[in-house]
């Protein structure tokens, strides 16, 4: 394992591993390395030594028993076997963890018996990394004269000694397990070099992941359009911004077309312009290629008949050579990627994944955990039973992997699977980095015609609870409005607790109306909080021309998902149910009674209007208010604030009362009378506030329910549809059923609108309503690529009474209160958007329970992070 330069040997380090110096005493060991330190080459840091771990721990690296009497120089040599003994406990240590660490050791030390370099074989081996020998094989004579110009020589006989005991471990040492070993008769014309580590890439301008191609080559050109890539002169595909396309491996086998698929990727790799991985499939067709005994199933199979077709047309000639050139670049292709910006590691590629420890490192366990996974034995079908490997992922890097296929992509703890079956007929996935965004393309047909295919066993489990193991702890959702969104464990936990407990089944829970923020900017006129004027004044400092406001009900927040018939909801939820109504935190609205009599009823209003008919769907998904406030808080109006008015009212009352005596008896109390007549006031206004957005109902009788926000029919979200055309379905609705209300909205385009909307703001709010939201006209608006709030309300002077107090109005309080944070508020509205939009879209796919989950858990999760509740 040497390399020559111009005649000159040439040994590289590698870059990381231990390396065993083996040679007696005074073979040059330690002079060779701070040599090494010196050019460079090596790092002071990178070296163990006997001698210096003995002196760390003893004081002196060597004891010295000859010219003793007998007792005493027994004594000095135990002295001394203790003293190594500890140095070398010692000094493994560190050897150990930096091999954990996958860093270079060069240790320094005779090593002259093979148990002690057994030691550091096993060591290496237990963390997968290379161990190599240097032998310093020096003739006897030269040992003997360096021994005597030593400040603390060995003696001749110590000397003479270790050298028998050096050639007669020859012998056997190639044989001993080293990855690696060099004889070194000299060193002084050796030239030692650093390896860089093969894994380690930098991401550059960013980098296109493409998943599981299974030889769907016509797909995979279109899904290299998509990204971007086009073909230069000489048909290479390349980026206009110089990105890297990287395979997570199995671009062959099942499919149509594996050679044509195989030769573009070693063509790509060849130019330095792509990266392969190795993968299960990839490493058999090697060894198929080798000339190994492997049987061909799974697909793989193809393509020796298309290698056979090749033969057939081109001659066995060409058959022969395509052979040999697949077969060294399917060999030459790494475990895994590294990619890395300015150092640090941000995205490692594996093929079926990687386990934390492994991550840099290269060995024959950590091949077979990349290509394979985490298996545990074989189902009765023959497949392999997959292991979550990817829960125990804890070092931060975003793992990008394949193998597995998955109807869509899935994101768990920082790992993103983009094998979407393309060669079952699913899709064929790229994953981009930095912009963590998916681009897909669906698969022309289903090439392998496999009536148990991992995307049949997905359908067929759809409804299987998720893991919350993978979840406990704290995850990450990938969502296409936001981005990666993560929430911790410990509002997790107490989110599947109320899961667990509360809410309806989690079938039927599949989406939390995102929370709402008042503008970031308090009113600039003294008398108010909130104003309609700052929260317009943000949108179009977002470049927002259009806006819509809608009337702010005072009701309580509720999700309608109504199903044409019992049977149709079997698809979307996997039972029988007419529908399901529940709260903005996932619990049931009414009573299982009145569920039920308000489901029929609006059931049979819908079918009387032909709506299941005339929009061909088999449901209606709604975000909505449903009045009055009492409906579910009456305990709270009961016990908070009907209480607070009625006491407040009544001690004031009795306090003006005598202020007026002290004042007709001639006391000077006009100040405080004024003062107190204002503060009864505000009590006054407070109990009117909550009053207001109550009334008694008898049964159905008086409940209505207000959709402001259609969110999806059958296959169809409503997402990409203005707010106008949001607010004039629910008018539409309205004109369906008398449960149904409109809404009443506003245009803002001029400032003509503008001073409109605020006027009917200060009317509603005047007369004891709560208030409007502004919202962009898109669901989803972006100030270039950030989004910005999706909605922003603004509540009336009065009915901030309930909220803030009642007296929040006096000057100071106000003062204090247009001090109030809301940058927390906003960051949650935004991913709470961004969660919803992703969880109805997964729905309304018909995506597995778990992926839905995901999504609801985590806005849930997101709930259990206080913010203050008064926002």
């Amino acid at each position: 394992m040497t390399d020559r330069q111009e005649g000159q040997r040439v040994i590289p380090f590698p870059h990381g591993g231990i390396i065993v110096l083996v040679g007696p005493s005074n073979s040059g060991k330690t002079t060779l390395l701070h040599r090494l330190v010196q050019e460079g080459v090596l790092l002071q840091t990178e070296i163990v030594s006997s001698d210096e771990y003995r002196t760390l721990v003893g004081d002196v690296e060597y004891i010295d028993w000859k010219g003793h009497s007998r007792e005493a120089a027994d004594i000095l040599y135990n002295d001394y076997q203790l003293l190594s003994k500890l140095a070398f406990e010692a000094m493994n240590t560190v050897v150990s963890m930096r091999s954990r660490l996958g860093k270079l050791t060069v240790v320094d030390a005779t090593h002259l018996q093979p148990e002690y370099r057994r030691k550091y074989i096993d060591l290496a081996a237990a963390y997968d990394i290379p161990c190599t020998a240097w032998i310093l094989d020096l003739p006897e004579q030269t040992l003997l004269e360096r021994d005597r110009n030593r400040d603390q020589p060995r003696g001749r006989q110590r000397v003479k000694q270790q050298f028998v005991q050096f050639k007669r471990s020859l012998r056997g040492l190639r044989d001993e397990g080293f990855d690696f070993t060099y004889m070194l008769k000299e060193t002084e014309t050796v030239q030692f070099t650093r390896k860089t580590n093969p894994l380690v890439v930098e991401i550059g301008n960013g980098i296109d992941v493409i998943g599981d191609i299974h030889g769907c080559y016509d797909e995979m050109l279109e899904l290299l359009g998509q990204l971007g890539y086009v073909p230069d002169d000489a048909g290479l595909y390349r980026h206009p911004d110089s990105r890297m396309l990287i395979s997570v491996g199995d671009v062959m086998s099942r499919g149509p077309k594996s050679l044509d698929t195989m030769r573009f990727w070693k063509r790509h790799c060849d130019a330095g312009i792509a990266r392969m991985i190795d993968s299960n499939h990839g490493w058999k067709i090697a060894r198929y290629l080798s000339g190994r005994k492997v049987t061909l199933g799974h697909g793989d199979e193809n393509i020796a008949v298309e290698f056979a077709q090749l033969a057939s047309e081109s001659g066995e000639k060409a058959a022969d050579m395509l052979r040999e050139e697949l077969k060294q670049f399917l060999l030459s292709a790494p475990s895994h990627l590294v990619l890395c910006h300015e150092g640090v590691r941000r995205v490692v590629v594996a093929h079926a994944g990687i386990r934390d420890e492994y991550i840099g490192k290269q060995s024959r366990r950590i091949q077979d955990f990349c290509r394979y996974g985490d298996t545990d034995g074989m189902e009765a079908s023959g497949a392999p039973v997959r292991k979550e490997w990817y829960v125990e992922h804890e070092s931060g890097e975003l793992i990008i992997w394949g193998h597995d296929p998955r109807p869509y992509p899935t994101v768990v703890k920082d790992t993103v699977n983009i094998d979407q079956g393309a060669v079952f007929g699913g899709s064929l996935t790229a994953y981009r980095y930095p912009e963590q965004q998916f681009v897909g393309v669906k698969a022309y047909r289903d090439y392998a015609q496999d009536p148990d295919s991992p995307l049949i066993r997905w359908e067929r489990g759809r409804f299987s609870p998720p893991n919350l193991r993978k979840l406990v702890e704290g995850y990450s959702v990938m969502t296409e409005a936001y981005g990666e969104i993560s929430v911790r464990g410990e509002f997790v936990k107490a989110a599947i607790d109320t899961v667990s407990h509360f809410t309806v089944p989690m079938e039927e829970l599949i989406y939390i109306p995102p929370t709402m923020s008042p503008s970031p900017a308090v009113s600039a006129d003294e008398a108010y909080l909130e104003h309609p004027r700052e929260a317009i004044a943000y949108f179009r400092s977002q470049g927002v021309r259009t806006m819509v406001a809608e009337k702010k009900h005072m009701g309580s927040r509720a999700v309608l998902l109504l199903f044409r018939d019992e049977a149709a909801a079997v698809p979307y939820v996997g039972r029988e149910v007419l529908g399901t109504i529940y709260t903005r935190t996932g619990r049931a609205f009414f009573d299982k009674d009145t569920e039920a009599e308000v489901l029929s009823r609006l059931n049979a209003d819908l079918h009387q209007a032909d709506y299941w008919d005339c929009h061909n769907t088999d449901l209606l998904l709604l975000d909505a208010e449903i009045i009055p406030w009492n409906l579910k808080a009456r305990e709270l109006i009961a016990t908070q604030y009907a209480h607070v008015a009625e006491a407040a009212a009544m001690d004031r009352e009795h306090v003006l009362e005598k202020l007026r005596e002290a004042e007709i008896a001639g006391r000077d109390v006009s100040g405080w009378v004024q003062e107190m007549e204002g503060k009864l006031k505000n009590a006054r206004v407070f109990r009117e506030a909550f009053q207001q957005y109550c009334w008694d109902t008898n049964g159905l009788a008086g409940v209505r329910i207000a959709p402001f926000h259609t969110l999806a029919h059958s296959g169809q979200s409503f997402f990409d549809h203005s707010h106008i055309w949001h607010m004039e379905h629910s008018r539409e609705l309205a004109g369906l059923s008398p449960l149904f209300m409109e809404t009443e909205y506003r245009t803002i385009t001029s400032e003509a609108d503008e001073a409109d909307v605020i006027r009917w703001w200060e009317e509603l709010t005047e007369d004891g309503h709560e208030g409007i939201v502004i919202k962009p006209e898109t669901f989803i608006a972006r100030n270039g690529r950030s989004i910005i709030q999706p909605a922003i309300k603004v509540r009336g002077r009065k009915y901030l009474h309930i909220i803030y107090g009642i007296d929040y109005l006096q000057p100071d309080n106000l003062s204090r209160l247009k001090l109030r944070k809301t940058s927390k508020k906003e960051r949650h509205a935004l991913m709470e958007c961004a969660l919803s939009v992703e969880s109805v879209e997964r729905f309304i796919r018909k995506e597995p329970l778990e992926r839905v989950h995901e999504c609801v858990l985590a806005a849930l999760s997101l709930e259990s992070d206080p913010v203050d509740p008064r926002l």
